[in-house]
């Protein structure tokens, strides 16, 4: 039987062969992406304005129900850093109430798009506007860490990009010598640890070295002024229980824009993320199925406290690189994951704020894709533009606004486009059927008598269109007897096209002239049958080929 929703789980299907190797190396697999998604999730969810055990939990439960769940064998889910700012800015106007809303409704959404097979839709999003929103989201995450940097002293941080900039100048005489050293040093140690070993995430030997650093200094050196986790966050090492939601409809009307975006961008960044695995391991991801899982994971995070989950390309990438194939490894990276929480949990509080501070500026170039960037530039300048607003308008007021405007832009150049390659010409003496694709003709040319006018539309036949042919049908002078409309190469027509079809049929019909459509396919046809239109203009006058046409038409002529 069918699968209606499209939804199959990998996992079930890799557990049907699985054996004791590949058992071992998902296992080996998920224990080295466990220790790499371990500072991620903390640096993830201090930034996005929860406790460091939030962002842990967001990875735990959201990585398992993920690789549960998912359609793809090797995806690893958890926060990422393309939630940072929309999650902020949802927590300072909302509160964590108001973030679980929207993360719940965003789960919502995905489990919809799954369900009606809106999988590869996704894909059609232009390129510009991911690389837009992704470099501007970048440059937000580099400059909300310049507080923990340089360790200045703050009250509060502004929400905005120029404000936020403004005030780190204003307090720049707080700087703290030692907390950029130990920023910058972490910073050094995850760019040159891959020449040593690729096995341990470099953010991890930061995170280990500068801890167990600073904590010689502020207890046994006597250096206060070190800003730790433990000094701005309270440290829960468990699992948090189940918390009750209200919803009503004033919080989800106001939320609504920003589950979307979250929604948005969880499908766009799991779905990439699963296509670049699919071309490492030739495997294929079902994107249906992802999305039910992506939206699964949402639904229930937030219950527990977490924030929003999707596939994280590094994590994901990390697992197929050490030998990851099933979904088993993606559940043991969220067992590992859980094991650090509970036993190693209080030990976090230690870590110090630069030290992380530099794990995300690494995650901020890795993210801004600068090269793709500044190759995007030199694309015609309808890409250039929608990369531009998309890029300004994330960096200088929020992803919601930058993805929504982003899309209307490119949008209405993708219009542009369409009704720039749909062209309209008149024909009033003959017409070259050495190129014809209705019929095949013995005769290269086909004469019209006097009085017939043939308009050819060459492309779709939508709103964008209809201007440019009221246009030339006024430039005409002397009104023909019969006027044939061919359509061979109209693809579709809108309701907009039908409508300026209708007018045309009724002007002529004022007029005295004789209105036909030639070579109109089978789906426009539908179209026509359904409106109804062919009942006014006549089922005979709607001709399968110009021949056909052009006989009608000199019938009409002559009587």
């Amino acid at each position: 039987m069918r699968n209606k929703f499209d939804f199959r789980p990998k996992l079930f299907t890799a557990l049907k062969n699985y054996s004791k190797e590949r058992l071992m190396t998902d296992l080996m697999a998920g224990i080295i992406v466990g220790t790499v998604a371990l500072p991620l999730a903390i640096a993830f969810g201090i930034s996005s304005g929860v406790s460091p055990e939030k962002g842990l939990i967001t990875a735990i439960i959201g990585g398992f129900i993920v690789s549960f769940l998912g359609g793809c064998d090797v995806q690893i889910g958890g926060p990422t850093g393309a939630f940072i700012v929309i999650v902020y800015g949802i927590i300072q106007n909302f509160g964590i109430e108001g973030l679980a809303i929207a993360t719940i409704i965003a789960g919502i959404i995905l489990v919809l798009m799954g369900v009606l097979k809106l999988g590869t839709v996704i894909k059609f999003i232009p390129y510009p506007i991911v690389v837009g929103f992704t470099s501007g989201i970048a440059v937000t995450i580099f400059t909300t860490q310049m507080k923990d940097l340089f360790g200045l002293t703050m009250d509060k941080v502004p929400a905005d990009f120029i404000s936020k900039w403004i005030a780190y100048f204003g307090a720049f005489d707080t700087v703290n010598p030692w907390a950029f050293v130990i920023g910058i040093i972490s910073i050094l140690v995850i760019t040159l640890s891959p020449r040593l070993t690729k096995k341990i995430p470099g953010s991890l030997i930061a995170i280990v070295i500068m801890t167990i650093a600073v904590y010689i200094m502020r207890n046994q050196l006597g250096i206060t002024g070190i800003e730790t986790i433990g000094d701005r966050f309270t440290i829960n090492a468990s699992l948090p229980a189940p918390a009750p939601i209200t919803f009503n409809m004033e919080t989800i009307n106001l939320l609504l824009p920003s589950a979307f975006t979250i929604a948005i961008l969880g499908a766009i960044e799991s779905l990439l993320s699963a296509t670049v695995a699919d071309g490492v391991t030739g495997d294929k991801h079902n994107s249906n199925t992802e999305l039910i899982a992506q939206g699964a994971a949402n639904i229930i995070v937030p219950i527990f406290g977490g924030i929003p989950v999707t596939g994280a390309i590094a994590r994901t990438m990390t697992n197929v690189n050490n030998g990851g194939r099933t979904p088993v490894a993606g559940i043991i990276h969220a067992i590992v994951l859980l094991l650090i929480l509970l036993f190693l949990g209080p030990l976090t509080k230690h870590i110090p704020m630069a030290c992380l501070a530099g794990v995300l500026i690494i995650v901020s170039y890795n993210m801004s894709e600068w090269r793709t960037f500044r190759s995007l530039m030199k694309n015609p300048k309808s890409d250039v533009s929608v990369l531009l607003v998309t890029f300004f308008l994330t960096v200088i007021f929020d992803i919601t606004i930058a993805v929504e405007i982003g899309l209307l832009i490119a949008m209405l150049f993708f219009m542009r486009r369409v009704a720039e390659t749909t062209h309209v010409s008149v024909t009033t003496d003959e017409i070259d059927l050495s190129d014809e694709g209705e019929i095949h003709h013995d005769e290269e040319v086909l004469s019209l008598p006097k009085g017939v006018e043939v308009y050819e539309i060459d492309g779709p036949f939508f709103f964008g269109v209809a201007n440019k042919f009221d246009g030339i049908m006024k430039s005409i002078g002397d009104k023909p007897k019969v006027r044939i409309i061919r359509m061979r190469k109209v693809s579709f027509i809108d309701s907009t096209g039908l409508h300026n079809l209708e007018s045309l049929f009724r002007l002529s019909q004022a007029e005295h002239i004789h209105m036909i459509l030639s070579g109109v396919n089978e789906h426009v046809h539908r179209v026509l049958t359904k409106s109804r239109f062919d009942k006014k203009i006549g089922a005979e006058n709607i001709c399968s080929n110009i021949n056909e046409a052009v006989a009608k038409a000199k019938a009409a002529v002559q009587t």
